[in-house]
């Protein structure tokens, strides 16, 4: 396996795949390292998949990291990785079998997108479904699989229905696991709004005010739908997304911490580094020596 830092973390599009569903792949596991080839990739080093990419384990194990959260998907559980996450792969993928299923959200249908609530992080690290909620997960997957090698039975348009309608059930099982239930946001509307102006434009500022100015909104109306939505306010919110992007390129990339900050919109290193120890208590050359000695830091969870 590949260990080297690089440059940038990698981003991967969607795989082209002639012929089959547009917009959703399945393969085992070494489909995986195909698909980070594929780009000009390393399987093995950290990626950033503009899809959604689910993993399951039938044997073995696979140990990985989301986002420098660490954990280990085992029999029967699943990662769920969202599109602009930094994924990457800790173990031989050849000694697991499994199934990977990469998907565009434009694939599924609005309804679906929204009641799977597509935009929102996996509250948890693998997911496992256990007791009622585990066969119909696996039942699901099976069907699904199953319809997706079956491209010759059916017209294609027909097919691609198929295998849409199974996968919503899938997305739809995983996303509402017993206990996963989050709290849902009196101004959700705002809330959405807000947060993809976040994920846009997060490099260019870091004040509330421009992107209540932006949307249309006060700067009270999108601290109340975020704390309604996530439990914290909106700068909060803000500023935990430009710490997310500074942490990964601080532990994925070789890039000067003052390169970092220069990406992230600060105006120096200076106020970058201020920033960041205020944040985390530590500077961000000291946060990315401590986490690459320990490891990305922390335990696998699973």
């Amino acid at each position: 396996m590949c260990k080297n830092r690089q440059a940038a973390i990698a981003d991967v599009p969607f795989p082209a795949s002639p012929g089959g569903p547009p917009g959703v792949e399945i393969t085992g596991l070494a489909g995986l390292s195909s698909l980070a080839r594929g780009t000009g990739a390393d399987a093995y080093a950290p990626f950033r998949p503009a899809f959604h990419l689910l993993i399951t384990v039938r044997s073995g194990f696979v140990l990985c990291s989301v986002d420098l959260v660490e954990c280990v998907v085992r029999q029967d559980s699943w990662l769920w990785v969202r599109p602009g996450q930094v994924l990457r792969i800790g173990s031989d993928l050849g000694a697991a079998e499994g199934t990977a299923v990469f998907f565009q959200p434009s694939f599924l249908g609005t309804a679906t997108v929204a009641a799977a609530r597509l935009d929102r992080r996996a509250w948890r690290l693998p997911l496992t479904p256990a007791g009622a909620a585990e066969r119909p997960v696996r039942r699901a997957l099976s069907m699904l699989e199953d319809e997706y090698r079956r491209l010759a039975d059916l017209p294609l348009d027909v097919h691609v229905e198929v295998v849409r309608h199974l996968l919503a059930v899938l997305v739809l099982r995983l996303a509402h696991l017993p206990g996963g239930q989050r709290r849902e946001a009196a101004g959700s509307e705002a809330f959405r709004r807000f947060q993809r102006a976040v994920e846009r434009d997060f490099t260019r500022t870091h004040r509330v005010e421009d992107y209540a100015a932006a949307l249309g909104y006060s700067v009270r109306t999108l601290t109340r739908a975020t704390d309604a939505a996530i439990g914290c306010g909106a700068k909060r919110f803000v500023d935990d997304r430009v710490l997310l992007e500074a942490k990964r390129q601080l532990v994925h990339t070789d890039l000067p911490a003052g390169a970092v900050g220069e990406r992230l919109g600060f105006p120096s290193a200076a106020v970058f580094t201020r920033f960041f120890r205020l944040r985390t208590g530590e500077t961000p050359t000291a946060f990315r020596a401590r986490t690459r000695g320990e490891g990305h830091g922390g335990r696998p969870a699973g």
